[in-house]
């Protein structure tokens, strides 16, 4: 068994959620910490809906009254100091910026108590850029998954030369107890193996919408028909969420920054963040 029983999860977003629930469904403690009840509240609809789709996907105990147990070992709080008091592990999901997770660990380290492991699900920075903010670097690494964890299970683990190698083995111990597959990175690499890969494919995506070269449409068709592949790059986005595809893509070049303003005047500015609120690039629902 891990020696990991209780964890916390800072933000409560799409993935934020996903991990949370999902570390719930493997049996663990698990608290929800957002800024505020109204995070709080949307948080708790996510959570919901992950039970249904565990469920409906026919992930292996759902069915069995597993997917209602997890809900029932999640709880919420608002209260940083009293969401970390009795964490083995916090995961940080909040948005991708520099400050803000900075920010976020300066606090952290002023209330968790000293044998806590800090993670952060950071897509893109580096956990030596966030490290000394943390109070503890040797307790501190990177733990990134991908969305739709209970399909897509790979856990990246990347650590900075401070971090502690029993802290290292402990998170990869977690990441298979909540059923992840643990990809162990060697050396710091921003965007880990599965952005790296990823993010130039998005990027170029974007860039073809920038160049007005083609429609949304017309390049996820492109992409689907001529590799097989059952989503195209937009669709990818909407999935991802277009908060993170602007902060990610407004701390890239030229181009990449003016897709950013793109899809802040047309979608974020909108209301329009992607599957998450039901349209982005494309509408979903009803």
């Amino acid at each position: 068994m891990t020696a990991v029983q209780h964890v916390t999860v800072l933000g409560t977003g799409v993935l934020g959620s996903q991990i949370a629930y999902q570390t719930a469904f493997s049996g663990l403690e698990v608290v929800a910490y957002d800024l505020d009840e109204t995070a709080l509240a949307a948080a708790r609809q996510r959570f919901e809906k992950l039970a249904a789709t565990y469920v409906e996907e026919g992930v292996t105990g759902a069915a069995d009254g597993g997917a209602q147990a997890a809900l029932a070992r999640v709880s919420y709080s608002a209260d940083l100091a009293a969401a970390v008091a009795n964490a083995d592990l916090v995961i940080e999901a909040v948005p991708e910026s520099i400050e803000i997770k900075r920010d976020t660990y300066e606090k952290l380290a002023a209330v968790a108590p000293e044998r806590t492991i800090f993670a952060t699900n950071s897509s893109t920075l580096l956990p030596s850029a966030i490290a000394d903010a943390t109070g503890r670097p040797d307790r501190f690494l990177a733990l990134h998954f991908a969305n739709r964890i209970w399909a897509h299970n790979t856990a990246e683990i990347m650590g900075t030369p401070a971090t502690d190698p029993a802290v290292y083995a402990t998170v990869v111990e977690f990441a298979e107890t909540i059923g992840m597959v643990p990809i162990e990175i060697k050396k710091e690499q921003p965007g880990y193996v599965l952005n790296s890969l990823l993010v130039p494919f998005l990027s170029a995506a974007g860039q073809l919408l920038v160049d007005g070269i083609a429609e949304p449409e017309a390049i996820d068709a492109t992409w689907r028909i001529g590799t097989g592949a059952p989503m195209g790059p937009f669709q990818i986005y909407d999935i991802v969420g277009l908060t993170t595809a602007y902060n990610i893509s407004k701390m890239g070049g030229p181009k990449q920054q003016e897709f950013a303003a793109l899809i802040k005047e047309r979608y974020i500015d909108q209301g329009k963040l992607g599957v998450a609120t039901g349209e982005g690039f494309y509408r979903y629902g009803a």
